[in-house]
């Protein structure tokens, strides 16, 4: 008799694949044939995000990826969980950010695996910094706040100019619903009752509204500073809904490190009407009215601390400070943003 034939090496893939396994994640890669099965690349497992498992790969030739794969139970205090499926909804975000974004923004898409639930993207060369790291060690400037937000305007504005060619691709809400709507505004009426007519307004406003692509994690976690360039990451949120979200979730991050941070509090508060500006020049969509900014940027700064994904650098006394600030600001008529965002971050009736 003949040798038995040699399985197909395709059919020793890992089916329960954990990519921060070094080891399967090795075999999946070599077992996929996205590397050589001699290869033998350098894997680093990437922190800061709760959503995903993220893992560094840099491969012999020069070449290196982040591979990404999504999990059903994100990793918070609270219990929150989403679809793993919506890391193709990101895959689907970068085809066309790719497209609708200032040149060199966007990393490029590898390869996606919908059994495995993963993607892989090129990664940003080194060196380059996270600029959030860069905004709580207090190095503020105004071009990174200027290009961030000409890039969202960018992609707001050339998103709404193609509207029929793209509402249709992303219509569907369901990972805006359970990554943003449900843990950041629903869950926050629970820890703040006070503010629940505010939310739920806002809620049902936001849900009516079809203007553009909306990134709906645009915050500077998800941006990597290279050479001086800004580019933007996590797109598993996109859908086609209300730009004033995008504004005020970034806004919120802005103005929470301002209160986190008195000595750059005037550099950072700078920043945020530097950013504004600098979308105001770039959008062009007179859909995004400055009351709702102000809604969601105040939404927003109150989730961080009372919702289900709260920021980790502020402690419970800050947290504390910026509820009982935030939920004040929401019964009070203030819809100019830069006088807005100073009284944000006024200590004087903390």
């Amino acid at each position: 008799m003949g040798e038995a034939p040699t399985p197909r090496y395709k059919e020793r893939v890992p089916t329960a694949l954990d990519i921060e396994n070094q080891a399967s994640l090795l075999e999946y890669l070599r077992a996929t044939n996205r590397i050589a099965r001699d290869e033998t690349p350098r894997f680093e497992t990437l922190a800061g995000g709760v959503s995903n498992r993220t893992v560094l790969v840099e491969r012999a030739s020069g070449e290196a990826w982040v591979i990404k794969q999504a999990l059903e139970k994100l990793r918070t205090k609270a219990e929150w969980h989403s679809d793993p499926s919506r890391v193709h909804r990101e895959a689907l975000g970068i085809r066309w950010l790719e497209k609708l974004a200032p040149p060199g923004t966007i990393t490029p898409l590898v390869f996606e695996d919908f059994e495995h639930r993963l993607i892989a993207m090129q990664a940003v060369p080194k060196p380059h910094e996270n600029w959030k790291t860069m905004l709580l060690g207090g190095r503020v400037r105004r071009d990174h706040a200027a290009q961030f937000g000409e890039l969202l305007g960018t992609m707001h504005r050339r998103s709404h100019q193609r509207r029929a060619e793209l509402e249709p691709v992303f219509r569907d809400k369901s990972f805006f619903e359970s990554l943003r709507l449900e843990p950041y505004y629903e869950y926050t009426t629970t820890q703040a009752p006070e503010a629940t007519d505010f939310l739920r307004a806002l809620i049902a406003s936001t849900r009516a509204r079809h203007a553009c692509l909306v990134h709906g994690d645009y915050s500077p976690k998800n941006i990597l500073v290279s050479s001086g360039r800004l580019i933007l990451l996590d797109h598993e949120v996109v859908h086609w809904g209300d730009p004033a979200f995008d504004l005020g979730f970034a806004l919120a991050h802005l103005l929470s490190k301002a209160r986190h941070l008195p000595s750059h509090r005037k550099a950072l508060v700078a920043a945020a009407t530097t950013f504004v500006n600098s979308y105001s020049d770039s959008h062009l969509l007179a859909t995004v009215e400055e009351s709702r900014v102000r809604d969601h940027m105040l939404g927003c700064l109150l989730a961080r601390v009372a919702g289900r994904s709260q920021l980790e650098y502020l402690t419970e006394a800050e947290k504390e400070r910026q509820k009982r600030r935030v939920l004040r600001l929401m019964t009070e008529s203030i819809y100019y943003l830069p006088e807005l965002f100073q009284r944000t971050c006024d200590d004087a009736d903390d």
